[in-house]
């Protein structure tokens, strides 16, 4: 069994086609093709279910692939522990991100570090809470941007910075005019109001749903959307009410804008971390992003 082996399977695995798969790594396709003959000879098992136009896991090969995964990864911790010991200057980093605070925090934090690591390569990869939080914790990120709670027992974590809550309401709402009220909005207040709420998948949505019954009530959920902006317009459009992250709130938006609203004190807020698995290797790469992080974070808060 070679490493190759492992990886092409992997591949295989990914993309469910052999033919994707093969362009993705680079080779003939009649060539993954016999590496994989020959893996599943040399173990006397199948790890494919070979369709017409697609291939599935079979259950050996779905036990083959958890261990495959991890195999890799830890190969790559040791190449990455290896480069930090013999003081490489190159390196890289896989970051996870939400999209939603992603979008509003890495296009300060990259370019500083850019800046001051200019020969680390990150790799990006965006996607929802729960997911970021399985890849993760599987070695697909060596860090996810995150918020508090998470949900996989696997992970540990960094703080990075506290965001407060803010609620966005429609700018003809009666709450719009307290925009500059030293004493907010209190959620219990919100009971009766029609809320626009994330997706589910998306930590802020589970946020929202619990700031309303940590308050007395669920809340009447009107529409859903996978975007924050969405969200937003619909609610300066009339549609309803939300709660937004103040980073998100800051935003230069230029169409349709909701009034923010601050919220009683003690304002919620949410914790925004950098996760990472529970004993993983953490390349000075990895560790130079953490702290690239934490200090945009800090400027961007004051």
């Amino acid at each position: 069994m070679e490493l190759r082996q492992l990886q092409y399977t992997l591949q295989i695995a990914e993309e469910r086609n052999f033919s994707r798969a093969a362009d993705k790594l680079h080779i003939a396709q009649p060539s993954l093709s016999q590496q994989l003959s020959k893996l599943e000879q040399e173990l006397g098992v199948k790890l494919f279910q070979r369709n017409t136009s697609t291939v599935e896991l079979t259950y050996a090969g779905a036990s083959f692939i958890e261990h495959a995964q991890k195999i890799m990864d830890a190969v790559e911790q040791l190449r990455q522990e290896m480069d930090d010991i013999s003081q490489l200057r190159a390196g890289r980093v896989v970051v996870g991100s939400m999209p939603i605070t992603g979008s509003h925090l890495l296009p300060y934090v990259l370019p500083a570090f850019k800046a001051t690591y200019p020969e680390i390569q990150v790799n990006l990869l965006e996607d929802t809470s729960l997911n970021l939080e399985k890849l993760t914790a599987g070695g697909g990120t060596d860090l996810s941007l995150l918020s508090l709670p998470l949900q996989e027992p696997s992970l540990t974590f960094e703080p990075i910075g506290e965001e407060v809550i803010d609620l966005a309401v429609p700018p003809e709402h009666p709450l719009a005019k307290l925009n500059h009220h030293k004493n907010g909005v209190s959620i219990d207040m919100l009971k009766d109001e029609p809320f626009i709420v994330l997706k589910k998948g998306q930590g802020f949505r589970t946020m929202t749903i619990d700031l309303c019954k940590s308050a007395g009530f669920e809340p009447n959920v009107v529409f859903e959307s996978n975007n924050i902006e969405t969200v937003q317009s619909l609610v300066a459009a009339g549609m309803g009410i939300t709660f937004v992250p103040r980073f998100i709130a800051r935003a230069k938006r230029s169409e349709l804008i909701p009034v923010y609203v601050p919220l009683a004190d003690p304002a919620p807020s949410r914790t925004l971390v950098i996760a990472y698995r529970k004993g993983r290797y953490l390349s000075k790469a990895a560790e130079a992003f953490i702290e690239t992080f934490k200090e945009v974070l800090t400027h961007r808060i004051n």
